[in-house]
């Protein structure tokens, strides 16, 4: 087995990626991703702390992903909607992982940071902060009940997240535009 010098964390933190997608959280072993990488699992422990530091840097690299997702949305409030929906249903694991405490809080405001823009630009600066947690909350809810398969009433999830997205999008896109002054005034 090639020594731990010739093991990156870049590569730990891929393998156990893949066994987290796999597998959930519990096939992220230290001896599973030292198979993974062709080390014996104490070599690991000159890498990482333990399993905890290990799956923060996991949850660290979904961040980034998502992240990247949503800085490639165009600063639209639903193209990111649409993007954070699509990490979910591609990572799940990687999803659910993200609202665990072990990823590093400032390595989630950055994640946040595209939408805090896009919704800066749709509602102004003074409620931006609200708006985002308000449309971050619905699409997590709606995702992370997706991927429960807690819809059980039938009908298309698609067209049920593209109704969510358009009523919240857009009240929150009128209640920024001013108001007319009334008729014969």
């Amino acid at each position: 087995m090639p020594t731990p010098e010739r093991t990156s964390i870049e590569q730990i933190v891929d393998a156990a990626t893949r066994l987290l997608e796999q597998g959930g959280p519990a096939a992220v072993t230290m001896q599973a991703v030292a198979t993974a990488v062709g080390v014996r699992a104490p070599s690991l422990y000159k890498r990482l702390r333990d399993r905890e530091a290990l799956l923060g840097l996991v949850g660290e690299a979904a961040a980034i992903d998502l992240t990247d997702r949503l800085e490639a949305a165009s600063g639209r409030l639903d193209e990111a909607l649409l993007a954070f929906r699509r990490f979910g249903r591609e990572r799940p694991e990687a999803f659910r992982l993200l609202f665990a405490s072990i990823v590093d809080a400032d390595r989630l405001a950055a994640t946040s940071a595209p939408v805090l823009r896009a919704t800066e630009a749709a509602v102004g600066p003074e409620h931006a902060l609200d708006a985002a947690r308000l449309l971050t909350a619905w699409a997590t809810g709606f995702v992370t009940m997706e991927l429960a398969g807690a819809f059980r009433l039938g009908g298309d999830l698609d067209e049920a997240y593209r109704y969510g997205m358009a009523h919240l999008v857009g009240s929150l896109e009128r209640a920024q535009e001013p108001e007319r002054p009334a008729q014969g005034s």
